[in-house]
C-alpha cells in the first residue's frame, strides 16, 4: 500500500476560502461526549453546501468528510459549524492535488490564500496530505505565537 506523507502547513490568511482541489478530509473533534453530540455536528456540517459526505468514526471522533466536485471548499465554515455545535476541532488533514500548485521557497497560494509548508519533501505532485495548522485547525496550544 503506497503511503503518502503528512506534510504541516501554516497559513496566514483569516479567510481559508480555497477551490475544491481538495477532495477529501479528515476532521478530528473535541468535546463530544455521546452519540448525539456527534450526531448534531454531523448534521451541522452536512448543511455545508460543498460537503457531499460524512463518515463519522465515533470511537476516534473523527468525521471523514468528502468534498464536492467543482463546488468552492470554505474551511473557515468547517470550523465554524464545528465551533457553534459546542465543540472545537483538534486537528484537519486534507489531501490537495499538487499538479498544478506552484511552490516557491516552502510556500504557495491556493484559493487566494498563501500556506507555508513545513517539513516538505520536494518536489510536491499529485495528491499531497497536508494537516492545517491554524486558530480554528489545531487546539489552541498549538497555534499560539
Amino acid at each position: 500500500m503506497k503511503s503518502l506523507k503528512i506534510f504541516i502547513i501554516i497559513f496566514f490568511a483569516s479567510a481559508t476560502f480555497a477551490k475544491a482541489q481538495s477532495t477529501k478530509a479528515e476532521l478530528q473533534v473535541s468535546g463530544l461526549t455521546c452519540s448525539l453530540c456527534a450526531k448534531t455536528t454531523e448534521k451541522s456540517l452536512k448543511s455545508l453546501p460543498f460537503i457531499s459526505e460524512i463518515k463519522p468514526d465515533l470511537m476516534r471522533n473523527v468525521y471523514n468528510i468528502t468534498f464536492k466536485d467543482g463546488v468552492p471548499m470554505d474551511l473557515a465554515q468547517i470550523s465554524k459549524k464545528v465551533k457553534d455545535s459546542g465543540f472545537s476541532v483538534s486537528y484537519f488533514k486534507t489531501t490537495l492535488n499538487f499538479d498544478d500548485i506552484k511552490v516557491a521557497d516552502n510556500t504557495f497560494t491556493y484559493g487566494g490564500n498563501t500556506f507555508k509548508l513545513i517539513n516538505a519533501q520536494k518536489p510536491l505532485s499529485g495528491p499531497v496530505a497536508l494537516t492545517i495548522v491554524d486558530k480554528g485547525f489545531a487546539p489552541s496550544s498549538v497555534t499560539k505565537n
